[in-house]
């Protein structure tokens, strides 16, 4: 006596009958269907397996329902784009949704390379600079005035040059006596600390940080002998070509302060009137 061999699910008889084996237990066709068909995403229909499943990202069509949603062209065995889960062939992609080229005006293939700047999109070949129309590709570049230019251009149609080191200025530069400097050119003459962002002098035309200035051209006070450079703002006092600070014109014997008073000279000494005629 043969064994019986049934449906897993039903137990009908599949004794010459088709079946299909899913995890080595059989199914009648019926009850395979009914258990274990995909539903199709475009007619809502099971899948069975008299026809092909075909699937993508866990979405699954009959071979008749896997067509463009917009055109209903087949797309079998053909480059496809989805959109809001929607099949759609390349050339309705393309003229629905694809960028177009800024500079050309047609559209950016799916799936070619791209160029964006600033919301816009370039084909590759097309992203050119202006001025040498070489291709700009992954490349440094300056937007000027809706063009785009690569550096080398940029520097030679726009760009101030040094006056220290005759270079283009591209950013943050320095004008001094009408003149453009890089910020890292622009130097003390004295120290070659950087002056930009901070207070400077000049003279015969060299520009000098305050210090340097001070130490190799002010006058030094008598009584502190540190430099009185005048800047700013900065009072001193002169007398007799000897110059002091304000908070350093005091009397000599009583350190009262002199400033906007009567004093009175000793050798080099400045008095006030009152010690001045003890002596």
């Amino acid at each position: 006596v043969m064994d019986r061999y049934d449906c897993h699910h039903c137990k009908e008889s599949l004794f010459g009958k088709k079946y299909i084996l899913r995890e080595d237990n059989p199914y009648c066709v019926k009850c395979y269907e009914s258990l274990y068909s995909n539903t199709c995403e475009e007619c809502k229909k099971p899948i069975g397996c008299s026809t092909r499943d075909l699937s993508y990202k866990d979405h699954h069509w009959h071979e008749d329902c896997f067509n463009c949603s917009q055109c209903k062209c087949s797309l079998m065995d053909k480059p496809f784009s989805t959109k809001d889960e929607l099949l759609l062939c390349t050339e309705c992609y393309s003229s629905q949704y694809s960028a177009k080229c800024y500079e050309c005006k047609t559209t950016i293939m799916p799936g070619s390379r791209k160029m964006e700047h600033k919301g816009n999109s370039w084909h590759e070949t097309c992203f050119t600079c202006h001025r040498c129309q070489q291709p700009i590709g992954t490349k440094s570049f300056i937007p000027r005035e809706n063009h785009n230019y690569c550096v080398p251009c940029y520097e030679k149609q726009f760009a101030l040059q040094c006056v220290q080191c005759k270079k283009a200025i591209i950013s943050g530069g320095v004008t001094y006596r009408e003149q453009p400097w890089h910020k890292d050119c622009f130097l003390c003459t004295g120290c070659r600390q950087q002056l930009s962002g901070q207070r400077f002098t000049s003279r015969d035309g060299l520009p000098y940080c305050l210090n340097c200035f001070c130490n190799m051209y002010a006058k030094k006070c008598v009584s502190c002998t540190s430099p009185i450079s005048g800047l700013g703002g900065s009072k001193y006092i002169s007398f007799e070509e000897r110059q002091w600070h304000h908070d350093c014109f005091n009397c000599k014997r009583c350190a009262v302060s002199l400033v906007g008073r009567g004093f009175l000279t000793q050798r080099d000494d400045i008095l006030c009137p009152d010690c001045g005629k003890e002596m």
